[in-house]
């Protein structure tokens, strides 16, 4: 039987009705094949995933293919966005056997969760040099029934080989000036002088990265950083990879040019996207950076944001194309033709000159992805914006994506503390409004009496996965900016439990850090990674959240903490900084102070908004603002300290010494650019 129908994950639901006898990862599910003698069959995806649902079709949803599986295996599907330590531990052993990993992952294992023989997808019939999935099950059977020591064997070197790779980076050298000057260098190697952005094709986009760029910037005034941040996201935000109608970001882009995406939409790229694009703005005036903030932090509102007022978690790259056959990027690609039925000719003509639409077309069959190529040529502005409302409504007709709306602790957290910075930039309170609902959520349905966190919900339930760092992390993350924008100071509090918790069951005796906690369940290796994915490392992002709660509070053993965290950065900094740009971020932070700017005044006094905007405003890397009123003790940074002759004030500190307090909002943002 499929066991799949009581789940909350809409990954899992999606195969709720295959042929295939489905257990979710349980205990219950490795007893069964120690009972049964057979091997696992563990396969691993997300629902936004194009061939993960490509395999689904081809082959779990298939009768025969079904029946092999189920009469030679036990057969558990997981949603990687679930139980990203599951996924994280069999992918990396994926990757050490093969060279390489993806979605949708297929492993074979013991009874004892020990992996033997690994794959990800594998198509109904020979194609390319990879045997077809039937094949792979035949094979892996029979070795299974005619060589079990050679299979215990395999296994228990992937098991031994795993273990050895526990990293111990805590406590090492700190990032210092010459470790984040090397990683500059070597991210100026590997730039895209051409097309902006890291590497070549699929390019990816480098949010953790531009944000590294901006804050070396901001600390140093190296044009050379500003002008790979900007030329990185004005090329991002031009291309095919943005969403040139509706707002917000794919996936990643399958060419180095960044016109083809592969369209899905995760919450997590647009919520970091959001936040880079603001901080470029606030860096440059960048009215076009302004513009993609605004338009992907409404994207987030209106697409992605749940009954219950968090935010699901990714649209589907897949729809139907309109003549029932679902099809990658149907909702979005346009022909010439079908400009011509919504915009008439002229205007259709105007459209593609704009948009890049050709009868060639640059995606597949003749339709192309709309971009916005930069030109010497003066746009009308005001017959583009009108063409583009034309466009978004006729789109809004067709079959629209599938959305998976469970609702990830972490991504949420990255998404609160975007919205709430935007919202406070560029003066849009609806924003900061959607950040604090998406904040009361995790609060009352992911955080338990022990401020113990639940990664997942959904439609008001909470999931039974438990959180693991980067939920801690990147809801501390939001919930400290929510603090800074809002100066209610529960926010701030709530950050305290969490980051007591990270310091109490993530962080190993050399001041490492672990992507699960102590108490949590045992796999065959617990998973531990420095190194940013589409996401922040839970690692990193963890020293950047209690760096900046121990700024706000003076918190000794939390500095401490992320202090030892940094180590790692130190050490992979100038040799991968493509890959741990969040932790170069947090180095830079902690090499400027980070700056505590604290400005006391009533709320409802004009002069206090407009010295607290200024200080959101301020580029220096990883600034720490409080807000509060005169007397009040909600927020540390700001109790005892006055008014001064009556007015509204802004005091600066850095490295426990601080200036006088300014009142005039012009001193203030010339004391904070200071280096």
């Amino acid at each position: 039987m499929n066991r799949l129908a009581g789940v909350t994950s809409p990954y899992l639901l999606q195969h709720a009705d295959n042929p295939v006898d489905w257990w979710p990862w349980t205990p219950e599910a490795f007893e069964e094949a120690r009972r049964r003698d057979v091997p696992v069959l563990l396969s691993v995806g997300y629902s936004a995933c194009h061939w993960c649902h490509v395999m689904a079709h081809e082959s779990f949803e298939d009768e025969q293919t079904a029946a092999l599986m189920n009469d030679h295996f036990v057969n558990i599907k997981v949603d990687r966005e679930e139980r990203p330590d599951v996924d994280a531990v069999y992918m990396e052993a994926v990757q050490a056997a093969t060279g390489q990993g993806g979605w949708p992952m297929t492993v074979f294992l013991t009874a004892d969760a020990e992996p033997f023989y690994f794959g990800t997808y594998f198509p109904p019939e020979p194609r390319h040099g990879m045997p077809s999935f039937r094949q792979v099950l035949g094979g892996v059977h029979s070795a299974w029934a005619d060589r079990r020591d050679e299979v215990a064997e395999v296994a228990g070197k992937v098991v031994r080989d795993l273990a050895g790779r526990e990293l111990s980076y805590g406590g090492a050298k700190l990032p210092g000036e010459e470790e984040l000057a090397q990683a500059l260098l070597g991210l100026t190697r590997e730039y895209d002088a051409t097309y902006g952005g890291f590497g070549g094709a699929p390019k990816f986009p480098a949010s953790m990265v531009v944000e590294f760029l901006l804050r070396h910037h901001a600390r140093t005034g190296a044009e050379g950083a500003l002008e790979m941040a900007r030329d990185t996201c004005e090329r991002m935000a031009r291309g095919g990879i943005y969403d040139q109608l509706g707002g917000g970001f794919a996936r990643y882009s399958v060419d180095r040019q960044w016109v083809v995406p592969h369209f899905e939409k995760m919450l997590y790229d647009n919520a970091l996207l959001c936040r880079a694009y603001a901080h470029l703005w606030r860096a440059t005036g960048s009215e076009l950076a302004k513009r993609v903030a605004l338009e992907t932090a409404d994207f987030m509102v209106r697409e992605l944001r749940t009954n219950e007022g968090g935010f699901a978690s990714a649209l589907d790259a897949d729809s139907d194309d309109g003549h029932g056959k679902h099809v990658e990027g149907a909702y979005y690609v346009w022909t010439p033709a079908q400009l011509r039925e919504v915009l008439g000719d002229e205007d259709a003509e105007f459209a593609a000159a704009c948009f890049g639409v050709t009868e060639e077309g640059t995606f597949e069959e003749g339709a192309s992805v709309l971009q916005l190529p930069a030109t010497d040529e003066p746009v009308d502005a005001e017959r583009l914006a009108d063409v583009r409302a034309r466009l978004l409504a006729a789109r809004e007709e067709r079959p629209r994506p599938e959305r998976d709306d469970k609702v990830v602790a972490a991504w949420n957290g990255l998404a609160i503390a975007a919205l709430a910075e935007v919202g406070a930039y560029f003066e849009r309170p609806d924003l900061v409004d959607a950040a604090l609902t998406a904040g009361d959520l995790l609060v009352r349905l992911h955080m338990g009496p022990d401020a113990r966190l639940s990664r997942t919900s959904k439609d008001g339930h909470g999931g039974a996965n438990a959180g693991v760092l980067e939920d801690y992390a990147d809801v501390a993350e939001g919930f400290l900016a929510l603090a800074s924008v809002t100066g209610e100071g529960v926010w701030l509090e709530f950050a305290g439990f969490l980051l007591d918790i990270v310091i109490d069951q993530f962080v190993g005796e050399s001041g490492t850090l672990y992507d699960t906690a102590h108490d949590a369940e045992q796999l065959i290796r617990r998973p531990q990674d420095p190194t940013d994915n589409a996401t922040p490392s839970g690692w990193c992002a963890a020293a950047g959240a209690l760096l900046t709660y121990a700024a706000h509070t003076g918190a000794e053993p939390h500095r401490t903490a992320a202090e030892r965290a940094l180590g790692v950065v130190a050490a992979l900094g100038p040799r991968a900084p493509r890959f741990i740009g969040h932790g170069l971020a947090v180095a830079e932070a902690l090499l400027d102070g980070p700056r505590e700017i604290a400005v006391v005044g009533h709320p409802d006094d004009p002069a206090a908004r407009e010295l607290h905007r200024a200080a959101l405003l301020a580029t220096a890397p990883g600034a720490v603002v409080a807000l509060g009123q005169p007397g009040g003790t909600e927020l540390p940074l700001t109790a005892d300290r006055p008014l001064v002759d009556g007015r509204p004030a802004a005091y600066v500190c850095r490295n426990f010494t601080c200036d006088a307090p300014v009142t005039d909002v012009s001193h203030l943002t010339d004391r904070l650019r200071q280096p």
